[in-house]
């Protein structure tokens, strides 16, 4: 089955079980970053649940700024949104504006990433410890004679950055003598940051790795570029499924990526939204989704696969 891998974290409501239609709710929806092709899909199935739920839908682009995105829900404070669902850019530096319109009493559910310190109506998103997990269990599987890996990690203070992080470490630090991770530096979550840093590590290596491991798409195709240009053999595994990643696993250029349905993320946290809103319904607290590794085997199980060029 095509959702296997939700195992019973699977989000409460369906937009086909949806809650009734109510007039005149405004819902605000932020993104860190829309310069991401993962937050523009997130923004784009949430407006596509707005219009199925008979609801507005405000969007606001953080632009990486913390001082943007918190000027962004204090706009929506000041408009007097009914609800706001916010994937805050950084889980520590977003906490006081979040406070803020919980204090004002709205409802907030975050998606994807957290924040730390207040107490919101819930959280959705996917289990990032477990989507790096799953990055260094397919390492095994890949090389059960060991291997030596470099380490793309995301932008400080973010949570996935974070907890794929954790997970990734979670399986490999046991098996430190046969998986050694011989490099591992930030790349913030960007491209062309990817394609710098690791020519930068390749460089400093007496001898190429046998993984690069990048806590995102975009880090991985820029890795992917580089290793191309020097002509290398390295297994790439990415998180997020983009399409364009999607299409280098077809292609064999990519090895691997995580699959973590961001567009249900953000449409069940509307859905969780308005299901409060229109009936008094408490979402969960927590629901997540476990992500899993796509390869060639079965990439048809990505959530974005019609999306491949």
């Amino acid at each position: 089955m095509k959702h296997k891998f939700l195992k019973g974290l699977a989000l409460s409501l369906t937009l086909a079980s949806s809650p009734a239609l109510a007039a005149d709710e405004t819902v605000a929806f932020s993104v860190p970053n829309l310069g991401f092709p993962f937050f523009v899909h997130m923004q784009n199935e949430f407006n596509a649940a707005g219009e199925k739920l008979g609801v507005t839908v405000e969007n606001y682009d953080g632009q990486n700024q913390t001082t943007k995105q918190t000027s962004d829900v204090e706009a929506m404070i000041i408009g007097g949104v009914d609800g706001i669902v916010i994937s805050p850019l950084d889980s520590v530096a977003m906490a006081p504006a979040v406070r803020q319109a919980v204090e004002a009493g709205i409802p907030v559910i975050t998606v994807d990433r957290a924040v730390e310190g207040v107490d919101v109506l819930g959280h959705v998103g996917a289990d990032n410890v477990k989507g790096g997990e799953a990055q260094a269990d397919l390492i095994t599987k890949l090389f059960p004679d060991g291997a030596r890996i470099v380490n793309l990690q995301g932008q400080p203070g973010a949570s996935p950055a974070i907890d794929r992080n954790a997970g990734l470490h979670n399986i490999l630090d046991g098996m430190s003598d046969k998986y050694e991770i011989v490099a591992e530096q930030t790349a913030n979550f960007a491209r062309e940051e990817g394609a710098s840093v690791t020519e930068a590590i390749l460089a400093g290596l007496d001898s190429p790795p046998d993984v690069i491991v990048a806590a995102n798409d975009d880090m991985a195709l820029g890795a992917m570029q580089v290793v191309q240009e020097q002509g290398l053999d390295i297994a790439i595994i990415g998180f997020d499924a983009l399409p364009e990643a999607l299409a280098a696993i077809r292609d064999g250029t990519l090895t691997a990526t995580i699959e973590q349905t961001p567009g249900a993320q953000s449409a069940g946290a509307l859905e969780a939204l308005l299901a409060y809103l229109r009936d008094g319904t408490e979402p969960e607290k927590l629901t997540l989704l476990e992500p899993f590794a796509l390869t060639k085997d079965n990439l048809d199980q990505a959530e974005r696969l019609s999306e491949i060029e």
